[in-house]
């Protein structure tokens, strides 16, 4: 069997292989016009080379050419950006369709004396399961939060997260009355500082200043950052005597207190101090 099968590959490997010639001779004459040699090997490959170099023809003008376009359903760039715009148009008509139908639908009910209904209250628990649970605040909860709501005094949490800012000496950025204080509760970041006229400004620590500029609210400001993380802000300053890269000595002026600002409601001077991120009451950390 072995013997039988190598005898078939081998004529048949033989067949391949066999020259054959094709003649084309002229009719009247008789005279040989083209000679070619050929094997059915060769013109297997040969098959194959022009198959594969006619598919590559045809994907290279439908890919890079204008003749896609001729292709039934391909379309062009241009007919693709149309249909995007209309498949936007109709979206936001559809949109416009739904809420004057939800109009109408109200006015109707209106008309018709049709009004929407309360929603149904929860019901209460008639099990008991949870009657004996005590839900009232004690008396240590209401301190404590009545000392964070109020902001008079500094709680024990938060002297152990700025333990490292009492080592450090603040110089007072002006001198005068205090008319606001620090407030979380009304977003209120810092303090407000009533001086008099043509005040200085001066830094609470050294630093370097990363802001000096202007806003609609808070008018003429100062950012400074400074070591272990902590930023000052000075808002609502008439005049800016530095500018953005300074190095900043503790003391030194920087500005003069001013009134610019949509929320300034007269002379002052609006103090932030910042640590980590986080508001900080300078109030614990100043002596004003």
């Amino acid at each position: 069997m072995v013997d039988n099968k190598n005898s078939r590959w081998k004529r048949f490997g033989e067949f391949l292989n066999n020259k054959y010639r094709l003649v084309i001779l002229n009719d009247n004459t008789f005279g040989e016009k083209i000679s070619l040699r050929l094997s059915p090997l060769g013109i297997i490959i040969g098959i194959f080379a022009i198959t594969i170099i006619m598919t590559t023809l045809v994907i290279s003008l439908v890919a890079f050419t204008p003749f896609r376009e001729y292709i039934p359903g391909y379309g062009t760039v241009a007919e693709r950006k149309q249909i995007l715009e209309l498949s936007q148009k109709a979206d936001s008509m559809e949109q416009t369709i739904e809420s004057r139908a939800l109009y109408m639908n109200s006015i109707l009910n209106v008309l018709n004396e049709k009004f929407e209904t309360k929603t149904e209250k929860p019901k209460k628990d008639t099990t008991g399961k949870y009657a004996n649970v005590n839900t009232k605040p004690s008396e240590t909860d209401l301190e404590f939060r009545t000392d964070i709501e109020q902001n008079k005094t500094t709680s024990i949490a938060t002297k152990a997260k700025y333990k490292g800012l009492s080592d450090i000496v603040f110089f007072t950025p002006a001198t005068g009355i205090i008319t606001t204080s620090f407030n979380l509760t009304e977003n209120h970041f810092g303090i407000d500082i009533v001086t008099k006229p043509d005040e200085t400004v001066k830094s609470t620590l050294d630093g370097t200043i990363i802001f000096s500029g202007f806003s609609a609210e808070d008018g003429n400001i100062i950012q400074i950052q400074h070591n272990n993380n902590l930023t000052s802000i000075y808002k609502h300053n008439s005049t800016l005597l530095k500018k953005t890269g300074d190095r900043i000595k503790a003391g030194e002026a920087i500005s003069v207190v001013g009134n610019t600002g949509e929320k300034s409601k007269g002379p002052h001077l609006h103090f932030e101090l910042w640590f980590d991120g986080q508001p900080i009451n300078p109030q614990d950390f100043v002596a004003f």
